[in-house]
């Protein structure tokens, strides 16, 4: 059987909403991150310094097939603040990965990964029926290893040099995984924290 993603869909939450992404939100992305050499420092693309150039980062991740790419919308402000992807869903292993996320700096620290990523596995387990949710990051990347973590997924090893870097490095991938069983405690500890503020 061919892997298929899911269909596109909106997923609400009281902070945040994700929905599929569009060229059309470009300029708000641009406004959230734009030319900010941090947020990019990860992700192996250019670093958009001009709409048009975000417009063309979008542009290319709509075109990966084995993508279904979300804008994270904070509903607050009504404005995208970044971006979150499944890729790689696969109905028969009953699994997918969730990765290709970045936030402006205005959403660093704050309820809008926490919720993005609480929405996201609710969809994938309790609507897709996942029984595997899978991230994986660059080992040097800790603050997103600290962050998976934190949803309550499970280091499961390192594979060397898996990737090239943007600056033709060489990095290793880091992956985490989260099983249909583990979901029920890591819904609750990511409710709690919402909940907490």
């Amino acid at each position: 059987m061919t892997a298929k993603l899911p269909a596109p869909v909106v997923l609400t939450g009281r902070h945040v909403r994700l929905e599929p992404l569009t060229t059309a939100h470009a300029p708000e992305l641009f406004e959230a991150a734009g030319g900010d050499e941090e947020v990019f420092r990860w992700i192996p693309v250019a670093i958009p310094t001009t709409e048009a150039e975000m417009a063309a980062n979008l542009t290319a991740r709509l075109a990966d097939p084995s993508c279904l790419p979300f804008a994270v919308i904070r509903l607050s402000t009504g404005k995208a603040v970044g971006i979150t992807c499944y890729y790689d869903a696969d109905a028969e292993c009953e699994s997918l990965e969730i990765g290709g996320t970045w936030y402006g700096r205005s959403a660093w620290r704050s309820e809008v990964n926490t919720e993005s990523k609480l929405l996201l596995l609710h969809h994938a387990f309790d609507e897709l029926g996942m029984g595997r949710v899978c991230w994986k990051t660059d080992h040097l990347n800790e603050r997103s290893q600290n962050a998976i973590k934190r949803l309550g997924a499970q280091y499961e090893g390192t594979f060397r040099r898996a990737r090239q870097r943007r600056d033709g490095s060489w990095r290793d991938s880091v992956y985490f995984s989260m099983l249909a069983d583990e979901w029920p405690a890591a819904r609750q500890r990511l409710t709690d924290r919402l909940a907490a503020g």
